[in-house]
């Protein structure tokens, strides 16, 4: 390799490790959190300001259509009298719409107790903050089809 090439690199690679922090794209700071509820778990990303909120890149509206769930989602935010200041960005698996919605208001739960400590004796005392620790019992060998079920006698 000639010795100007590999000093005209050299000097490109400087001048890219120079560059000055202001040239990145500045997005707003997120406040991560994870929530789980059965076999769901859900990370939240809260973020400062207006935005909609997504669920697996769907409007939390379309992903949670019902009026009980939309009560159930919001309460966090209306506990702590932060509705339309933070939005989030959610990505949830496993277990069912139920399990997920449960993940999901632990999750925005402990983003807000993150993002301001005085939040989190209001939050507390709604039991938001404890993950409800019940999941499916697991099948036991010599009976039936489920956890408790036993197998029909035979009557003679």
């Amino acid at each position: 390799m000639p010795t100007n090439l590999k000093i005209k690199m050299d000097n490109e690679k400087q001048k890219d490790q120079q560059k000055p922090a202001d040239s990145k794209k500045q997005t707003p700071q997120s406040i991560y959190a994870h929530g789980r509820r059965k076999e769901a778990t859900a990370k939240v990303n809260l973020y400062p300001g207006q935005g909609e909120t997504l669920v697996n890149n769907k409007p939390i509206e379309k992903y949670f259509p019902t009026e009980s769930s939309k009560m159930e989602y919001l309460k966090p935010f209306h506990l702590t009298q932060t509705f339309g200041k933070y939005y989030a960005i959610i990505t949830v698996k496993g277990s069912g719409k139920s399990g997920q919605l449960g993940a999901i208001v632990h999750g925005i739960s402990k983003a807000l107790k993150t993002a301001d400590e005085k939040y989190h004796p209001i939050l507390k005392k709604a039991g938001l903050l404890t993950r409800d620790s019940r999941s499916k019992e697991r099948r036991k060998y010599g009976l039936a089809q489920k956890a408790r079920k036993g197998k029909q006698s035979p009557k003679r």
